[in-house]
């Protein structure tokens, strides 16, 4: 065979490259700095959180040396299965109701629990490491942005946590060491075919047959892990509605229905009517098993009732918050490594010469950072994953302090919890609506290379948009967002993070450094203002405003809170910039440059969408359908 030289060869060497490099699947790219720079730089945890009550077994030390550990961990083992587990795909098996998952997905998962990861985000009482909620998120990134399919099934750490909360003496006894030390899975079950998003229109039965004992019986849809071959058993939390409960989400009740019935000593029993009846075909997290699952049609499929009390949708919150945080932070890491792939290749690819001498056929060619448009993407993407990580990082340390005034429900803890609450829909919501629009970009940057499989951008794309859809869709974010979390208190709790944010501008955080971006800010401040003002009047003559502007708020407040935060930390840069080391002082100079850009770019913007929401109408209400055509 002739050697073949010239360009051809040099495009079949970078494809055979690109084709080896995802075959070890090692796409991965975090941003450990970023994470650090949060969470002991800016939010200072080791101050006033780390080693203080719940989190008394940890320390600055052992919280960085954790985060990195895990960090390689992510990015060298659980990556490796990321690509490969798309391609293979599950295995469901209709007579049985069992769903088999790639081998290399299955390794993965035991050697998450081989290592002891499983106890990093159990509290100290429980034999967990006893991580704040701050840390254990962050470590939540590098798993999420790793291997996006398998970070999920191994929610059933996280249900024992639940089941520790909320369940009786005996159901802790008869559950807690199995699931901890023998890996079993979890799944929370809610969304039934006719329902949807309806959860209060849920019909699933249960039947009450002794003790905290209970026969449940009905079909659910869309349920993430459903069933999976890797574990010995798989405890489902299910909402369901007791035979002779009222309608709506206040009649339903939460009951441990496990794959696999456990005895009173915990030990397994015979297999219990509950099966996996369906896996949906999807667009992306391919290896992750979406399942219909069928209650107490081959046989009954009995559960307990959780804390032996009827209080289903109370309980499930606890549950579907932790959830909408997860799919929040999963769309961020998506969007950090997507943006950090497309650096890469910026920085390596050649292509055209630079603008300046565009109209020289003999200049040089030059690599595509240089070019005016690449860079506009890259600090578009930049931007928007630090600002979306310091989101985050915000709210996990607001939890933290949850914790430390005595957990949910506490009274002392009631404005920490109000303000958590309030700062979830921007997570899961705007995270995961704005990450979908972006990895568009992070595609472009690639050219038509990263329409291909040869990078890991495509499978990116497909796999985070689900993140938009589950566990509430934007616009049911938006709402909860407007109606429960600021009508509900008259704007109470927003008030407190206004504050907030006028603290930075009266202060003058960053001083005439960043006096341009401040300014910037305020005025996103007062559209922000403006229009949830326009909004509240309007209400008056229909709630079909709110229905069409609520995403457009949602966003609105989010990015102020997003320019508020890179603010302040583009203040901090400033500061620590002075005695840095070199590498670090690039750091900086970036946390400065991303909120420059972000206050000259994004937040502007703001102004529009206030003039829409002023000057909304109810057209698109009073539109014929048959106009729709």
């Amino acid at each position: 065979m002739a050697i073949q030289s010239g360009w051809p060869a040099v495009a079949n060497a970078r494809r055979l490259t690109a084709r080896k490099t995802m075959a070890s699947e090692l796409h991965y790219r975090s941003n450990l700095r970023d994470v650090e720079f949060n969470l002991f730089e800016f939010l200072e945890i080791q101050k006033d959180v780390l080693g203080r009550g719940p989190y008394a077994d940890m320390d600055e030390a052992t919280a960085r040396e954790t985060l990195r550990a895990y960090e390689v961990f992510c990015r060298n083992e659980l990556a490796k299965s990321y690509a490969s587990s798309d391609r293979d795909g599950l295995k469901f098996d209709a007579a049985t109701g069992n769903v088999t998952l790639p081998e290399a997905l299955t390794a993965a998962y035991h050697q998450w629990y081989d290592q002891g990861w499983n106890l990093l985000g159990i509290p100290s009482n429980m034999g967990g490491t006893g991580a704040p909620p701050s840390v254990a998120w962050a470590a939540f990134e590098f798993g999420a942005g790793a291997n996006a399919n398998l970070q999920f099934y191994l929610f059933g750490a996280f249900l024992s946590r639940v089941i520790f909360e909320l369940g009786t003496p005996s159901q802790k006894a008869r559950y807690l060491p199995q699931m901890l030390e023998k890996r079993w899975g979890g799944t929370m079950v809610l969304t039934e075919p006719d329902a949807g998003s309806d959860v209060g229109a849920g019909r699933t039965k249960a039947k009450h047959i002794s003790g905290d004992v209970w026969e449940i019986e009905g079909v659910k849809r869309f349920i993430t892990n459903g069933d999976f071959d890797s574990v010995e058993n798989i405890v489902h939390l299910v909402l369901a509605r007791p035979e002779g409960a009222g309608p709506g989400t206040k009649g339903l009740s939460m009951f441990i229905v496990p794959k696999f019935w456990v005895n009173e000593d915990g030990s397994l029993g015979e297999r219990n009517g509950v099966y996996c009846t369906n896996v949906e075909k999807k667009m992306g997290i391919k290896a992750s098993a979406t399942c219909e699952m069928t209650f107490g049609e081959k046989h009954p499929a009995r559960g307990l009732l959780v804390g032996e009390v009827h209080d289903g949708i109370r309980q499930m919150f606890r549950v579907i918050e932790h959830a909408r945080m997860s799919v929040g932070i999963k769309s961020m890491a998506t969007l950090s490594t997507a943006y950090l792939n497309a650096l890469a290749y910026t920085k390596d690819r050649v292509q055209g010469g630079d603008l300046l001498q565009i109209m020289e056929k003999t200049s040089p060619r030059v690599r595509i950072i240089q070019h005016p448009d690449v860079r506009r993407m890259l600090l578009l993407q930049k931007s928007f994953a630090e600002g979306m990580r310091a989101l985050i990082s915000f709210t996990g340390n607001i939890q933290d302090k949850v914790e430390l005034e005595g957990g949910h429900h506490a009274a002392s803890a009631k404005t920490l919890e109000r303000l958590n609450d309030l700062l979830l829909p921007m997570v899961k919501g705007y995270c995961s609506e704005k990450c979908y629009e972006l990895l568009s970009v992070s595609l472009q940057c690639f050219g038509g290379s990263g329409y291909t499989m040869d990078y890991p951008i495509e499978q990116y794309v497909r796999d985070q948009k689900i993140d938009t859809l589950y566990e509430g869709t934007t616009h049911i974010q938006a709402l909860d967002l407007l109606f429960r979390k600021i009508a509900r208190d008259n704007g109470a709790t927003l008030n407190v993070l206004v504050e907030q944010i006028q603290k930075t501008l009266a202060t003058n955080e960053g001083g005439d450094a960043l006096a341009n971006e401040r300014a910037s800010l305020a005025k996103a401040l007062g559209n922000v203002q403006a229009m949830l003002g326009a909004l509240l009047g309007k209400m008056g003559e229909s709630l079909y405003h709110v229905g069409l502007h609520g995403n457009r708020v949602l966003a609105a407040l989010s990015e102020t809170v997003l320019g508020w935060l890179l603010v302040r930390h583009a203040a901090l840069a400033l500061e620590k910039r002075a005695t840095a080391h070199e590498d670090d002082k690039h750091f900086y100079d970036g946390k400065v440059a991303s909120a420059r850009f972000f206050c000259g770019e994004v937040l502007p913007m703001l102004a529009s969408s206030r003039k829409i929401v002023e000057g909304s109408s109810l057209d698109a209400m009073q539109l014929d359908e048959r106009a729709f055509g």
